[in-house]
């Protein structure tokens, strides 16, 4: 396994190449650049917070107060440059203590615990004064209005996107979310992630299932986390989707796009990574009895895309999505009632109401196979009008997602636990 870290800490999970301790995204001659300057950032960092704090210990509690002012004034005033026209209510020990309250609470128990401990010893020495106070209630207030402010926004629609519609700052907000349903709910683990480019056009193909779209939200967070560039996937979502009401503005603020051959050539041509799902709703409705068993690939316009475009096709094999909910059957009449793309019957939905869609916590694999490309095609200015062609190579694909599904499914000993330690190292 690659020696080197992630952008968010973690192991890589690449093999590292023969020879090296680095896998070919970390090796020393592509990496040295980017690992110079976070270096250089580090060391830099270092080097003031060891000098302020050298310098700190030789500071008498006045100075140490009149440092601490000066701090508080040079950032409220940073703030007021942002803000002209912000001035917060009038400043009070009640209203303050108050303020703190409501911010805190938003913190687990003991962080809540530490910082009044830490506040109230401050207090005690006598470290701060009024104009400290002052600037803190400054600051305080500002950060209240400007996470109201942010929650107003986006119900009010007055945020900024892309000509996809993706917000970043929404994305800013889910991600802590997803990332824990990613890490602790399902213990996602990857494998093959090397497959994905660090930079340019490719497409995923992946096989569909559990009703709601959680394989495509966790197939983005695992490269979002866990890939050496932490991309930003685009899924191509289904026309079922605009018919149940937000969802699809709320997929395009994650980044989703409406699944048409004209929208996945427009991101392709941006040198984004897209995702597809080709067993579309047929895949998403499987019944339990039917999991993992693929369903048809559609029209194969994800190959007209890679033939247009010359992205390559990477198969992506998602095993434990398909038991999220023990899906019994689907009631057309409801569907229909309510102009939803289905209306699914499991053991704990409706009659459990909203929590019934709670989805179980099995254990998860994203495994990616190995590029297909389509580069031999590239002479041909009619390869995405041959109806053969794009069969064949939906074709090839939809056998790549179905083998390594079983092979995924030949290791797995336990739907919530996953394989044996004993056969992962034998793997």
């Amino acid at each position: 396994q690659c020696a080197a870290l992630t952008k968010t800490g973690r192991r890589c999970k690449n093999n590292a190449l023969p020879g090296s301790d680095y896998c070919y995204v970390h090796q020393p001659s592509r990496a040295e650049a980017v690992e110079a300057e976070r270096t250089s950032a580090k060391a830099s960092k270092a080097g003031a917070e060891a000098l302020e704090a050298q310098a700190a210990e030789g500071l008498s509690e006045e100075e140490l107060r009149q440092q601490l002012i000066a701090e508080l004034d040079e950032l409220t005033e940073r703030l007021r440059e942002l803000n002209p026209d912000y001035e917060p209510p009038p400043f009070s020990p009640r209203r303050f203590a108050d303020l703190i309250e409501e911010l805190l609470s938003r913190l687990p128990p003991q962080v809540q615990l530490d910082a009044l401990e830490r506040l109230r010893t401050s207090l005690s020495e006598g470290l701060f004064d009024a104009e400290v106070w002052k600037g803190a209630w400054y600051m305080l207030n500002y950060t209240a209005r400007y996470n109201a402010d942010l929650v107003k926004r986006h119900f009010t629609g007055e945020y900024d996107t892309d000509e996809w519609g993706l917000d970043w700052e929404l994305v800013d907000v889910v991600r802590p979310f997803f990332a824990f349903l990613y890490s602790t709910y399902w213990r996602v683990e990857t494998s093959g992630i090397e497959s994905i480019p660090i930079e340019g056009r490719a497409i995923l193909v992946a096989n569909h299932s559990g009703q709601l779209p959680w394989d495509g939200t966790m197939l983005a967070t695992a490269i979002l986390t866990d890939h050496p560039a932490q991309r930003l996937v685009r899924s191509l979502y289904s026309d079922l989707i605009p018919r149940v009401p937000f969802l699809s503005a709320w997929f395009n603020r994650l980044g989703g796009v409406l699944a048409t051959e004209e929208n996945g050539v427009g991101l392709l041509q941006q040198e984004e990574l897209i995702a597809v799902f080709p067993e579309g709703g047929e895949g998403a409705g499987k019944l339990y009895k039917q999991r993992y068993q693929l369903a048809r690939f559609g029209t194969g316009d994800f190959v007209k895309m890679a033939l247009r475009t010359q992205a390559p096709l990477i198969p992506v094999s998602i095993v434990g999505a398909e038991e999220t909910y023990i899906t019994l059957g689907n009631s057309e009449r409801m569907a229909r009632l309510l102009r939803w793309p289905r209306f699914p019957i499991t053991p704990t939905f409706p009659w459990l109401g909203l929590l019934g869609l709670v989805p179980l916590p099995t254990k998860w694999y994203i495994d990616f196979g190995p590029p297909i490309s389509v580069a031999d095609y590239a002479t041909d200015p009619h390869a995405a009008q041959n109806l053969i062609l794009i069969a064949q190579i939906s074709d090839q694909v939809r056998h790549a997602v179905q083998d390594m599904v079983y092979d995924r499914l030949a290791q797995r000993r336990s739907v919530f636990f996953g394989q044996p330690a004993a056969a992962k190292a034998g793997a």
